[in-house]
């Protein structure tokens, strides 16, 4: 029997399980992730508002992995070798055949202070819980958002959820009668953020921000974060509360391999979300680099692409072909304002972009229940 062997448990992680199964291929799958729980990232952005707790967006994997027949190999990976077929953990050794590799990114916390004096809103529930805290404690004041990039290699940003977390923490304080005590603060290195969404998305973003009475500082990095101010190449911008949401890089175990590696730190894959040079070991999601658009997104939409590519191309390798699917790059985003959206959507030349949805955001509250129905049940 093929032996499939997963590394993470992520969105692209758990499309892989579920279009092989859906294939009705004959395979073990191996799921090797520290825990079998899915924390559904998108709405973190909930939690400051009180709209989401932790528990609301965990999802315990147990059920569904004993229905697809999944073996969970509890662990955390420190070495791939012998060109993807042996897959070191720091519980024990695994063997495969056919390899995924979907552990993820992390942040780069260089930026002098971000660690002690900034939250970074998606690292998970924990920190959306800190934030619905530190701004219920406080009787007014200055919170400053903003996202940098990862300058080696500038695809591998997260800028939309700091939107998001912005739109919502002005509405939550407009709903509560205490918009008037705070100012509200975006800060960013670039004069167009967000313009992987495109030229309209980043005039609607700007505009709303006007709108809602939102200073905005661009155009100038930030080069330290201290107690109560942020400190760009320009200016100093005073701040009670910061949240900033860094660049991405590659998971920490890769520096222990000789997997082909991007400048930037992520998995080297081509657009079959193959490891370059390597037989049978593919990358999806955060974990790779990939060739694409400039606007080609690190968002979950994008993962699951590329882990139904991943599939296609195993399945065809099974039968003795050629992979010959590549995966599609598409930007779908709902900026979500808390009471409304922003509509953004990419695939090649085509760009649609509607400035507020009334219904964008019930829209997404919608996804995220049949999103999950899948796991839940």
């Amino acid at each position: 029997m093929t032996h499939i062997v997963i590394l993470g448990s992520g969105f692209g992680a758990l499309t892989a399980v579920k279009q092989i199964r859906k294939s009705r291929v004959d395979a073990q799958i191996t799921v090797v992730s520290p825990n079998n729980h899915l924390t559904y990232l998108p709405s973190l952005i909930w939690m400051p508002a009180g709209l989401r707790k932790g528990s609301d967006i965990d999802v315990n994997l147990e059920k569904y992995f004993a229905r697809e027949n999944v073996v969970w190999h509890q662990g955390s990976v420190t070495n791939v070798t012998d060109e993807g077929r042996t897959v070191e953990t720091d519980t024990g050794t695994l063997t495969n055949d056919y390899l995924i590799i979907a552990t993820g990114g992390r942040y780069i916390q260089k930026l002098p202070g971000i660690k002690e004096h900034a939250i970074i809103p998606c690292q998970g529930p924990s920190f959306g819980q800190m934030i619905h805290d530190r701004i219920a404690a406080m009787d007014g004041g200055t919170i400053a958002v903003g996202f940098g990039t990862n300058p080696k290699e500038p695809k591998a940003v997260r800028g939309g959820p700091m939107f998001e977390f912005l739109f919502n923490i002005e509405t939550m304080l407009r709903q509560q009668g205490r918009r008037d005590k705070f100012n509200l603060v975006f800060f960013n290195g670039s004069e167009t953020p967000g313009i992987r969404l495109g030229e309209k998305a980043v005039k609607g973003l700007l505009g709303q921000m006007k709108k809602r009475g939102i200073a905005t500082h661009l155009g100038a990095k930030p080069i330290r974060i201290e107690a109560d101010k942020v400190v760009t190449e320009r200016e100093e911008i005073p701040a009670d509360l910061v949240l900033m949401m860094p660049g991405l890089t590659g998971p920490l175990w890769l520096d222990n391999t000789e997997l082909p590696r991007s400048e930037g730190g992520f998995l080297q894959g081509d657009e079959k979300c193959r490891v370059t040079g390597w037989a049978h070991t593919y990358v999806v999601g955060d974990t790779g680099s990939f060739p694409g658009p400039a606007w080609l997104a690190k968002q979950a939409h994008q993962a699951d692409l590329q882990a139904e590519a991943a599939v296609a191309n195993i399945l065809q390798e099974i039968k003795g072909a050629a992979p010959s699917h590549n995966f599609k790059s598409e930007l779908i985003c709902i900026v979500d304002t808390l009471d409304s959206g922003i509509v953004v959507y990419r695939r090649g030349d085509r760009t649609f972009f509607m400035p507020m949805f009334r219904l964008g955001h019930w829209a997404k509250r919608i996804f995220e229940r049949l999103y999950l129905k899948a796991y839940r049940k």
